[in-house]
């Protein structure tokens, strides 16, 4: 016999559907909940399929975000194989279906049908580590996709309000360079400023460097703000 259990992911619980073998469903489909009481006694009814067919069953299921997270870990402490199939694959086979019907028990039911149709081998299994560092990735992904939206909208602005700017220092986005953008955000503001207490400030954004330094910055700065009057 070759028994399978579908599991359709769903935020804090799934539906089981499980199979002997290709076209002997076995009994109805049950939901259980990712907490760890429901996860042990899905492992005891797995383990109960063992001893019926003289094998434990491959369990499939779908990606789906971290909600299938839980399930997969119980799996994995019990030394469990299954299956991770991306969605795409699954929703193709829904799709082909003559059942146009949408519920959490057809879907676990169509998972084991598709497991028979497709031949997978435990093989394509993932490890949840392995899974943890692709979420991880994303998450980086669209951290630094925001990061580089958010610089792009900051040199928009910055080239309307006080474009010479970025003259004044080498890093733009430096820990001095914003600090003294939030206290003079305009080329107005720059010059109702002393120059020397400009450099004074300038040197207490930036105590590792010397007084020389502070001074010039302070007298680039006032002349990117004059630049930005003579122009007006």
């Amino acid at each position: 016999m070759n028994p399978v259990v579908g599991v359709d992911i769903a935020k804090g619980e799934s539906e089981v559907q499980a199979f002997l073998d290709k076209g002997k469903p076995y009994g109805k489909s049950f939901s259980i909940k990712h907490n760890r009481e429901e996860l042990d006694a899905l492992i005891s009814f797995l383990g109960e399929m063992k001893s019926m067919t003289g094998q434990m069953p491959v369990v499939i299921l779908e990606s789906t975000g971290h909600y299938h997270t839980p399930i997969i870990q119980c799996l994995e402490e019990n030394e469990i194989l299954y299956i991770l199939l991306n969605p795409i694959i699954s929703h193709q086979a829904k799709k082909s279906s003559l059942r146009k019907v949408k519920t959490d028990a057809f879907d676990a039911y169509q998972l084991c049908i598709l497991y028979y149709k497709e031949e997978f081998e435990p093989y394509k299994m993932k490890g949840i580590q392995l899974l943890n560092l692709r979420n991880l990735s994303r998450q980086q992904e669209i951290i630094t996709n925001m990061y580089v939206e958010a610089k792009l909208q900051f040199h928009t602005i910055l080239d309307q309000v006080f474009p010479e700017y970025r003259k004044v220092f080498g890093d733009l986005f430096s820990k001095v360079s914003l600090w003294i953008l939030k206290e003079y955000p305009t080329s107005e503001k720059v010059l109702i400023t002393d120059e020397q207490q400009l450099a004074n400030r300038i040197r207490e954004c930036c105590p590792t460097r010397s007084d020389q330094w502070a001074r010039e910055k302070a007298g680039t700065l006032r002349n990117a703000a004059l630049q930005i009057r003579f122009r007006r």
